[in-house]
């Protein structure tokens, strides 16, 4: 693992070209290879202790001798089976260090604009409560951050990564949006859920795509849960999440368990019907309550990034994670969207455009978890922004809510005007023209 890139690449170079002469050492025997194997986990362990370049010339030296003795045999069959499948190890080794697995995905190295971050930081001092705040420009790549890389609750806002995921099984040929589904007793969730009232005594027929279209317009945690379990349940999300590199996201459980652990209940599906689920949760000791709901804010199971929630918005709106119909169905529903009216999209002139995801976790002791937006804001001449606005606990009264998340919308069109007069300003004439 200590070996410079560049000199791996010259080992796989090497490796790479002697592979056939490899898997042709049959008549040198079986102890020969294992004796070639033990060389190479000896090497692996020489790397952790001497310098690389020593290494790398051991390296070459090893397999120059082995290309040599498995030239004079190459030509010959037939090879052990075991051997057959031994040989191809020595390139899976070398090949493993030359092209390590991508890491998350990352902002660019361009600073933001200054006054935007100014007024970010300002907003977030002047509001007092403990909020997280992203932008990310689409094109560019930059991002103004406030606690950007700490984990808050999503709550609703995690309906999204489960869209996220059904997608990306459609573009997979794993399911379509017009697969039949039907939901039974057991596929009530909690709290806002109206496609639970169509359930009867045989059940609720619909498809995929109204389950989704529920989940991201009206943020419906019936809808949500059902559609979830249909694309592989949390598991799904999770690998869905590390193919794509989206990193500092996390989903733990769906809505209903997710929502009976911050209150302190055990999820049964009699909490579905009707009002029993507040019901039980009134039962509950204010110290259950106490210690259920710290322990999620401590380590919210859904918990995400502000800058985590931006980069994976910009892959979204840039068709890096989907394919581009599957890219706009999901944009083309999040724009809309019934819930937050007046969170960031309260903020906009009309002349913008606003596709989004709303959180909204439950009330205890005078204070709100989890009221969030995320979007994806584009101006009128069609450049984009990603935005994230999470709170983890707020004892503000709405109205004040409402107006930080406006603040930030207005901040966000405030530097998308400043920089059109710089541009404006540069070149008058060719910017004029242009009608922009």
């Amino acid at each position: 693992q200590s070996l410079p890139s560049s000199m791996w690449r010259v080992v796989y170079f090497v490796s790479d070209r002697f592979e056939a002469a490899v898997q042709g050492l049959a008549d040198l025997g079986l102890a020969l290879l294992i004796a070639i194997l033990r060389g190479l986990t000896g090497l692996e362990h020489l790397a952790e202790r001497v310098s690389p370049r020593a290494v790398a010339a051991a390296v070459l030296v090893f397999l120059a001798g082995l290309g040599l003795a498995g030239g004079l045999v190459a030509g010959r069959d037939p090879r052990p089976q075991a051997v057959k499948a031994a040989a191809p190890s020595l390139i899976t080794f070398v090949k493993a260090r030359v092209t390590p697995e991508p890491g998350p995905l990352q902002a660019s190295t361009a600073p933001p604009p200054q006054a935007l971050q100014d007024r970010l930081d300002e907003l977030a001092r002047q509001y007092g409560d403990h909020v997280g705040i992203a932008v990310a420009d689409v094109s560019e790549g930059w991002v103004a951050q406030v606690s950007g890389e700490q984990a808050f609750p999503q709550q609703s806002v995690s309906k999204l990564w489960v869209a996220v995921t059904a997608m990306d099984a459609v573009d997979r040929g794993q399911i379509t949006l017009d697969q039949a589904v039907v939901l039974g007793p057991r596929d009530r969730s909690v709290f806002y859920q109206p496609i639970a009232h169509k359930i009867g005594a045989t059940g609720y027929a619909t498809t995929l795509r109204d389950l989704l279209q529920r989940a991201l317009i009206e943020s419906d945690n019936a809808a949500n849960d059902k559609l979830l379990s249909e694309v592989g349940g949390v598991p799904a999300v999770t690998d869905t999440l590390a193919r794509k590199r989206i990193g500092g996201i996390r989903l733990g459980a769906d809505e209903k368990d997710l929502q009976s652990q911050i209150a302190g209940l055990t999820w049964s599906p009699e909490l579905g019907i009707g009002g029993a689920f507040k019901e039980a949760r009134a039962l509950l000791t204010d110290e259950a309550r106490d210690t259920a709901m710290q322990a999620y804010l401590d380590n919210p199971m859904d918990g995400a990034t502000p800058v985590g929630v931006v980069l994976a918005l910009r892959a979204l709106k840039r068709g890096e994670l989907l394919s581009r119909q599957s890219t706009d169905t999901i944009l083309a529903t999040m724009a809309q969207a019934r819930t937050g009216p007046r969170r960031l999209a309260g903020g906009l002139p009309d002349s913008w455009s606003i596709a989004h995801k709303t959180g909204t976790g439950q009330d205890w002791r005078g204070g709100s978890i989890g009221i969030n937006d995320v979007a994806v804001l584009t101006a009128p001449d069609g450049r984009s922004y990603a935005v994230a606005v999470l709170m983890k606990r707020t004892t503000k009264p709405i109205g004040a809510r409402l107006a930080f998340m406006q603040s930030v919308s207005r901040a966000v069109v405030s530097s998308w005007e400043a920089d059109r007069r710089t541009l404006a300003s540069l070149r008058p004439s060719t910017y004029e023209a242009s009608g922009r």
